[in-house]
């Protein structure tokens, strides 16, 4: 699983079948029934992360995409939240986090064993602490359609934007979220229980908000670049729909 984590992260335009050779050739004596199952699991497919159902959530369906020819202009304007795989030495966990989408910094964050929505939830009250945003940007996960979920966001007054189903890059920022995080953190380490990867996924987000220097932040970190604009009296911003999205840069 740790394999396929990596290679998706590198080329996640790969199905099952291009991965069974990838980790063929890797030394892996696995078939393609196998890797659909794993894939499955993890929640992993062709450039879009489908999470499984979770059992016995109400769902408040699908909402359409409000990111489209809209300008990313200031500090809590828009949000983006996503799940992302762990690995572990033996099982792994579950990664959520909320991120402001103009600063690329991470509001808040949880750890999971499951997929149920409740870490979701949790992430994201405490990511109200940073302010009320106009939007927040999810993919289709039973997770980010649950009643639960859905009714906290709309009780701050906030809109609900998801991707398309199989449209990867709009959810584009949070996945380049993962990646670096994937690959300066996740990827250089072994963890060995839940409790290291807590501790050390956490130093790694102190140091990607407040030290590491963001390229497309002209070199200023996320929390530099947050604080200059953010406060919870920050207006929110409307959707004009004319002009271009311009936070695709990494």
């Amino acid at each position: 699983m740790r394999a396929i984590d990596e290679e998706y992260y590198k080329a996640p335009f790969y199905g099952s079948r291009r991965m069974v050779v990838r980790l063929n050739k890797m030394g892996f004596e696995v078939g393609r029934k196998k890797v659909i199952g794993l894939m499955r699991k993890m929640g992993l497919q062709v450039l879009y992360p489908k999470l499984k159902r979770e059992p016995g959530a109400r769902q408040c369906g699908r909402f359409p995409y409000l990111l489209k020819n809209f300008e990313i202009t200031s500090p809590n304007q828009v949000w983006g939240t996503d799940i992302t795989y762990i690995p572990l030495q033996k099982g792994y966990l579950f990664l959520t986090a909320v991120i402001d989408l103009y600063s690329r910094f991470g509001l808040s964050w949880e750890i999971s064993n499951s997929l149920d929505s409740g870490f979701c939830i949790r992430a994201l009250e405490r990511a109200f602490e940073y302010g009320i945003p106009a939007i927040i940007n999810s993919d289709q996960g039973v997770q980010f359609t649950s009643e639960a979920y859905i009714n906290l966001v709309q009780s701050k007054g906030v809109q609900v934007s998801m991707a398309g189903k199989g449209r990867c890059y709009d959810n584009i920022l949070t996945e380049r979220f993962w990646r670096s995080i994937k690959h300066e953190e996740v990827y250089l380490q072994d963890y060995d229980s839940a409790e290291e990867a807590i501790e050390s996924i956490g130093a790694y987000m102190q140091l990607y908000n407040y030290e590491r220097p963001h390229m497309a932040l002209n070199y200023e970190t996320p929390w530099d670049t947050f604080k200059l604009g953010a406060s919870p009296q920050t207006p929110r911003q409307t959707i004009s729909g004319q002009t271009p999205f311009l936070g695709l840069a990494s």
